[in-house]
Parts: C-alpha cells; sequence; structure tokens
C-alpha cells in the first residue's frame, strides 16, 4: 500500500536592491563551489508544520480531518510517501534543515532550553544556513513563523540570511492575541524579565507587533500572503520559509473551525483538526494569492512537518508506530510533498526515502546557487531523482538519534531496510517499504544486514561532537555520568546479535 508524504517549497520571482546585495554578499562565505547550472530559477516556498502527525492531512489517507488544499497541491505533485525529518524534535530538526547538516554535528542535539536559560545560545555563526545561500544568489528571502534557533542579535533569522522575519524567536506561542498580549503586559506590570516565550509579541524585523489581532495561524498566513504579493512587480526570485505553529501545542482553536468537527468526540483530537484545518485554510490562500500573480506554476512548493505527530496531543501517525521524540517511524518519518508542475508529473507517488537534509542541496542547484565550500552538507541533490522516479539514495544511509538520560536511541534507514536501538533492548532491522508499522523483526533472518547497518551508524556517531547546549540542563551531568559522549552499550556486539 501506498502512504503519502510530502514536503512542500515554493520558488517565486524576487528582485533585492543591489547596494543591500552587496552587502550581504560582501558578509558571506568567499570560498564557493559554482553549481551546476539549470535554466529557469523558479521561487522556492517551503512550508512546515509543527508535530503534524503522518495520518492527519487528507493525501496520506486522513479520513477525519479535511485539507482539501493540501490535497489538491499533493496531487498535482509528487507526494514522498518515504520523507524522513532530521531529528524528532524541533529545534534539532530545523537547525539541520536549514544547516543542511545533522545537528549531532555541531552540538544541536537537544532543543534550545526556555528563554532565561539559553541567553548566548545558538547555531554555530560560522555555519551558513540556506537562506544565506539563495539570498547570495540574489533571491529575497523571508520567513514567517517560528524561529526556536537562538534570541540574541547575532542568531536572529535577518543575521542568518533572511531579509524579512514576521513572527517569533521562540519554540512555541500561544494563539490568541487576547490572552497572549494581557498576559505579556501583566508579567511587564511585575518587572519581570523572564517572560515565557509563548506569550511574548510576534515581531516584525526585529520590532514587536503590539496590533496583531487574529488567530495566530490566520495572523501567519496572511503575513505569507502579503509577502509573496509584495514581490508580484519584482525581478528576482523570492524564497519563502512558512514555519506555522500549529498545530504543536497548545491546543487552541477558532470556535467557527472547532463547529465543524463535531463528529469528533474527543477534545483534544477535536481541538488538534481544527488546528490542522486552519493551516490548510492559509495554504489555499497562499496558492490563490500564488496564482494571481502567475506564479503558481514557477513556484517550487515543499510540505513536510519537522517531526512526527505527538500521540498523546491528538496526532495520528498511523500506520507509522509512536510519534513525536521517538525512533519509530512515527517519531521522523513525515508528511511531505513536492509541488512544481512545470518538471513534476501530477499523481506522482515517490517512495523511495528523502531526508529534510536533501533540500538544501537540492535548492541551491535549482537557485544556480553557490554552496559554501567549507561546510560539508549531509544532504543530496535529489531532483534529478525525483523528476524520473529514481533512487537518490541508493545504497546510502539516513540515521536519526535521540538522547535520553544515560542512554540514546538509535535508527538507520538504507534503502527498503532500518535498523532500530531503542533503549536498552537489542538491535532490530525491519523492512519499512513493506512493514511501515515495525512489526516484523527480521534480524535473524538478514543478520549480515544489521550488522552493517549498525556498523554505519557507528562510524556516523564518531563524527558527533559535544553538545553546545543541554534540555533539560541537568541532563549535562547525567552526561557525563554516563559517558554518553561515547555511546556505552550502544554498539556492543552483544545488542545486535
Amino acid at each position: 500500500m501506498n502512504w503519502n508524504k510530502i514536503m512542500v517549497s515554493i520558488l517565486l520571482g524576487f528582485s533585492v536592491i543591489a547596494c543591500k546585495n552587496q552587502e550581504k554578499k560582501e558578509e558571506a562565505k568567499t570560498d564557493l563551489v559554482q553549481n551546476e547550472t539549470v535554466t529557469n530559477r523558479p521561487n522556492i516556498l517551503v512550508i512546515m508544520c509543527d508535530d503534524l502527525g503522518y495520518n492527519d492531512v487528507g493525501f496520506n489517507g486522513s479520513k477525519d480531518i479535511p485539507t482539501p488544499n493540501l490535497d489538491a497541491l499533493a496531487a498535482n505533485g509528487a507526494i514522498a510517501t518515504a520523507g524522513y525529518a532530521v531529528h524528532p524534535f524541533c529545534g534539532p530538526s530545523r537547525a539541520g534543515f536549514l544547516t543542511g547538516q545533522y545537528p549531532h554535528e555541531f552540538g544541536s542535539q537537544f532543543n534550545l532550553p526556555r528563554r532565561h536559560e539559553n541567553e548566548g545560545k545558538g547555531i554555530p555563526t560560522n555555519l551558513a544556513y540556506m537562506s544565506s545561500t539563495l539570498q547570495d544568489a540574489g533571491y529575497f528571502t523571508g520567513l514567517v513563523g517560528k524561529w526556536h534557533l537562538g534570541i540574541k542579535p547575532e542568531f536572529h533569522p535577518q543575521k542568518r540570511g533572511f531579509d524579512e522575519f514576521y513572527g517569533f524567536l521562540g519554540g512555541g506561542h500561544k494563539y490568541f492575541p487576547e490572552q497572549y498580549y494581557s498576559a505579556y503586559q501583566n508579567e511587564k506590570a511585575k518587572g519581570n524579565d523572564d517572560i515565557w516565550e509563548y506569550i511574548t509579541p510576534l515581531e516584525h524585523n526585529g520590532n514587536p507587533i503590539m496590533d496583531a489581532d487574529k488567530y495566530l495561524t490566520d495572523e501567519l498566513s496572511d503575513a505569507a500572503v502579503n509577502f509573496v504579493s509584495d514581490q508580484k512587480a519584482k525581478e528576482n526570485p523570492f524564497f519563502l520559509f512558512l514555519a506555522y505553529n500549529a498545530p504543536h501545542v497548545p491546543l487552541e482553536a477558532k470556535k467557527e473551525d472547532l463547529a465543524k468537527f463535531s463528529h469528533i468526540t474527543d477534545k483534544k483530537r477535536k481541538t488538534y483538526a481544527a488546528m490542522v484545518y486552519a493551516v490548510d485554510r492559509g495554504v489555499g490562500q497562499l496558492a490563490d494569492a500564488l496564482k494571481a500573480n502567475n506564479q503558481l506554476d514557477n513556484t517550487l512548493i515543499v510540505f513536510l512537518s519537522d517531526n512526527g505527530g505527538k500521540t498523546t496531543e491528538g496526532a495520528n501517525n498511523y500506520p507509522l508506530k509512536e510519534g513525536k521524540g521517538s525512533m519509530q517511524e512515527g517519531g521522523f518519518r513525515v508528511p511531505m510533498f513536492i509541488h512544481y508542475p512545470k518538471e513534476i508529473q501530477a499523481n506522482t507517488i515517490y517512495d523511495h526515502p528523502i531526508s529534510a537534509l536533501d533540500f538544501y542541496p537540492t535548492f541551491a542547484h535549482l537557485a544556480q546557487a553557490k554552496l559554501p565550500k567549507t561546510q560539508e552538507l549531509h544532504g543530496k541533490n535529489i531532483w534529478e531523482s525525483l523528476t524520473t522516479g529514481t533512487s537518490a539514495r541508493q545504497d546510502e544511509s539516513i540515521f536519526a538519534m535521540r538522547h535520553w538520560p544515560g542512554y540514546s536511541d538509535v535508527a538507520v534507514r538504507k534503502n527498503d531496510f532500518k535498523a532500530l536501538k531503542k533503549g536498552k533492548a537489542n538491535w532490530q532491522l525491519f523492512n519499512v517499504k513493506e512493514d511501515l508499522s515495525e512489526e516484523n523483526n527480521l534480524e535473524s533472518e538478514y543478520p549480515e544486514v544489521l550488522k552493517t547497518l549498525v556498523s554505519e551508524a557507528e562510524v556516523w556517531s564518531k563524527k558527533h561532537v559535544k553538545p553546545l547546549w543541554y534540555n533539560p540542563p541537568e541532563l549535562e551531568t547525567d552526561w557525563k555520568t554516563h559517558d554518553m559522549g561515547n555511546f556505552p552499550g550502544i554498539f556492543d556486539a552483544s545488542a545486535h546479535k
């Protein structure tokens, strides 16, 4: 059975003021390698949901949450049924996506701690985000929504390759302005400097927005529509990263959206469904704006989630096992599609493995951009494979690792097989192309396959560096006590007999 997944990325036309462009290029990396040339440069639109379940979109089989706008884009492109996020948690996943590197290799294994504990912390500034690479290639770049990659000035989106930023810097946010504004003002009146990031005002290019009056998802959708509409008369293409907060907690939805889901009795599921519905509505508005500007067909749209859905908060990852935070498929195998009718045939089901790491080099290829010479990218340029239906990763692995107090979970996907180390149990082996639910352990039938994958994971782990921060902070003591940086016991022969 084919299961749909998709990542969205849109490419549109934008012009950048020459002097501003030159200034940014002077600040960019100097050693660059020219990419292969392509004739037309598309606009690029990435739509990333937060904690969206694999089975919570119509194009992946959802029966109780209608997503007609997402489904229409997916049907007119390629549904990636084996698309993987970089990590099963928000922050490391986004860091990996934007840098094109596994976060374990530059110290971002954990989410950033809450606001008062993460001062001075963020993704190393020597790493060039895909936004910087596209900006240097002449793209006008924008981020709308969630950041979660550092709050200090040097880590601000506009210091990391984004010309425009409209959203919030933390790892989450409340949805109704009448709630978060009043709470914020109360804390300010008390003289509290450690204010919960979920109630801070949204910002536009560093300036707080004190008059936002819409439900958060609608506010972000409007900002995205304004961004693409403003580019109608521009000559240069644009890159927009639309990072919705939904359906991440807190579970909060508009009454009129909740009313559409009276058939769902579970309160969490009902609210979650209404939140996803609001995202779909916004995507429809954005697609309409692109169409009105005659840009839809010239925009590469990638849609995906930052990690698997959180099943304790209303998500459904069926037929995948478990959810957010897990090394089972439900933790980091995500809904994904790619829409670009100029080159991707409609109704395509792409069932070969894709990593979110692959989008950096793929976007650079399409943008005729120069890649940083000193920054190794861990993904692949998958464009030719997407357009021909072949695998870009034949005999190459996708890795994932999540740390717990005292031990680590590991997963390795290569071709049809996946090796899994979960907790203190032995390694297991699954054919996840045929067995999406990971029910049939094949380690005794294919011991050499398992041995090879475990060996590859061990080689990969030797590239990891010490975390730049720990979340929760007390995990630092545990990390040192159990020598977790050396992965004790994970790759022992006894663990994968």
